[in-house]
């Protein structure tokens, strides 16, 4: 069977940027363009360059045109974390630890070793979890505003795991799911896996446009919403109750499910209600303790209405089951004691102080950031492209997240995402000195 005619002009195009005859930085014709120099349709056009972007040869920019990308491999959605030169700072990933952590774990240890039945921890829990357990977690998420039976309660191994037991229950591969034009990768690689069609919702500084969310829902048939309310991943965000109260008002109408995301929600002090509180009967709520607690805890939990529980349950039981004994008796003991609230208001105040020195170090420029979360989100200028200063940092030490990672639509924005928990405090200061020194060297 010969392959369909636009392939031919992908290979073309992807041959001459492989080969260097098209350098990193080149403005490719713009989809009109290449529509009419190649006698095709608009739509194949379109189609070319969604080929190249998916092989990591070029990147669309709103408002600026399609440009051959650097093929450094630091930038996107999996980058290389392998630098050329030692490492200075990983500004990529998030991976807070509190002063002392160690030592509290090895003491968990020695208390679950010293109490009841320690083979009980080495048995097969029930996919979701115990009862006694998922009390726990019920009881723990009243603080978020969420007021569930520990029934509606399924435990997992994080909270990735968690969102990925939620869509395998809500949606079928070809559903439409609604998501934020920029967000969280994990969905992007979720939905990927189940055959999600994504519908990006334009963003605005302050959340979703749900008025273009209304617009959306009246002409596709989404099936479900997924959106982070409380300090959105990577802009910061907290939609305040006007807002949760429309977007619930249209899932109801268009009788879509709501995923919320609440992983970040607990550096927000004072918090709105969750929206699983507005909308119960039609909102699956997701969180895990990677970022309040320790990243390498693989603990999460879901949120369901009654009538997803039995498929949500049996997804759970083919995947992985749920979470491991020995991780649920760990976590569960540090919800029940107080340890997890104790963690998460030196959280608050470890990324408040954070914030701080990313503000004097980064002041001046274009940055979104919650006043205490992880995550600062840096708008270039027009000649500083992401994966440019991908690569421009990496040859400096320093690992970051490019915008196209964050992007569920075709067009990127000129910007990275710098996560702030990894480095020392106090090297903090002089790691995004460095970077802004590198970036701002890059000439126009």
């Amino acid at each position: 069977m010969r392959p369909p005619a636009y392939k031919a002009v992908v290979d073309e195009y992807a041959a001459a940027i492989r080969s260097g005859a098209l350098p990193p930085g080149t403005r490719l014709p713009t989809h009109r363009a290449l529509a009419r120099e190649r006698r095709i349709a608009l739509a194949t056009a379109t189609r070319v360059y969604a080929e190249l972007a998916a092989a990591g040869l070029v990147v669309g920019e709103q408002g600026r045109g399609t440009f051959v990308r650097v093929r450094s491999g630091y930038d996107g959605i999996e980058p290389s974390r392998a630098l050329p030169v030692p490492r200075v700072a990983d500004l990529s990933f998030n991976q807070p630890l509190a002063p002392g952590q160690g030592d509290r774990l090895r003491q968990a240890l020695r208390t679950l070793a010293a109490s009841g039945d320690a083979e009980a921890l080495l048995r097969q829990h029930p996919p979701g979890g115990h009862r006694h357990d998922r009390a726990v977690v019920a009881n723990y998420l009243l603080g978020r505003g969420i007021d569930t039976a520990p029934d509606n309660v399924l435990l997992t191994s994080g909270a990735q795991q968690a969102l990925d037991c939620v869509l395998r229950t809500l949606t079928r591969p070809g559903d439409v799911l609604a998501v934020d034009a920029i967000g969280y990768p994990g969905i992007k690689l979720l939905a990927a896996a189940h055959g999600l069609d994504l519908a990006p919702v334009p963003v605005t500084p302050t959340g979703p446009d749900l008025d273009a969310l209304d617009r959306l829902c009246h002409a596709r048939p989404v099936r479900a919403v997924y959106t982070i309310p409380t300090v959105h991943n990577p802009l910061g965000w907290v939609l305040d109750l006007r807002q949760r109260e429309r977007l619930a008002a249209i899932a109801a109408a268009h009788d879509c499910m709501i995923v919320e995301d609440g992983t970040y929600a607990f550096l927000e002090p004072s918090p709105p209600p969750p929206l699983h509180a507005l909308a119960p009967e039609r909102t699956c709520y997701v969180a895990g303790l990677s970022k309040n607690v320790a990243p390498g805890l693989r603990f999460g939990f879901a949120v369901l209405p009654g009538r997803h529980l039995p498929a949500a349950t049996s997804s759970l039981r083919a995947a992985a089951w749920g979470a491991p004994g020995l991780v649920t008796a760990l976590a569960t003991g540090w919800l029940a004691d107080g340890t997890v609230a104790r963690l998460e208001r030196q959280r608050r105040e470890d990324a408040a102080a954070r914030q701080e020195i990313a503000r004097a170090a980064l002041a001046g420029l274009d940055v979104t950031a919650h006043p205490s979360s992880y995550v600062v989100w840096l708008a270039l200028e027009p000649h500083q492209r992401p994966d440019h200063v991908a690569a421009v940092l990496a040859a400096e030490g320093i690992l970051i997240s490019t915008a196209d990672a964050f992007t569920t639509g075709p067009h990127s924005r000129r910007a990275v995402r710098l996560a702030l928990a990894t480095p020392p405090r106090h090297e903090l200061e002089g790691v995004l000195r460095r970077l802004r020194t590198a970036i701002e060297a890059i000439p126009p």
